[in-house]
């Protein structure tokens, strides 16, 4: 089932500047046949939802590997039965 999806990602308990981490999750994200656009608060993501999930849970995996306590990750995903929904497709 393809879905869209926003995910907002935050370290908590690093250094005063949260890029290495922020910038690791983005490599991640790349990884995967994702279609993404960053911006100042989060990623967009389009692609299959099972990949979408499954990423969420990589992440956390691999920036606790990594060195990082806490993470907090707010993901809202859409999806729909009535045609195929895409990041293009919410441009105003």
């Amino acid at each position: 089932m393809r879905a869209t999806a926003e995910l907002q990602m935050i370290p908590i308990g690093s250094e005063i500047s949260v890029r290495p981490e922020i910038s690791r999750v983005i490599e991640i994200l790349q990884e995967h046949d994702f279609i993404l656009e960053t911006h100042a608060s989060g990623t967009n993501i389009e692609g299959e939802l099972e990949d979408i999930l499954s990423v969420i849970r990589k992440i956390h995996e691999t920036l606790h590997q990594e060195g990082a306590v806490r993470l907090i990750s707010y993901l809202k995903v859409e999806t729909r039965t009535d045609k195929i929904p895409t990041i293009a497709g919410k441009r105003l």
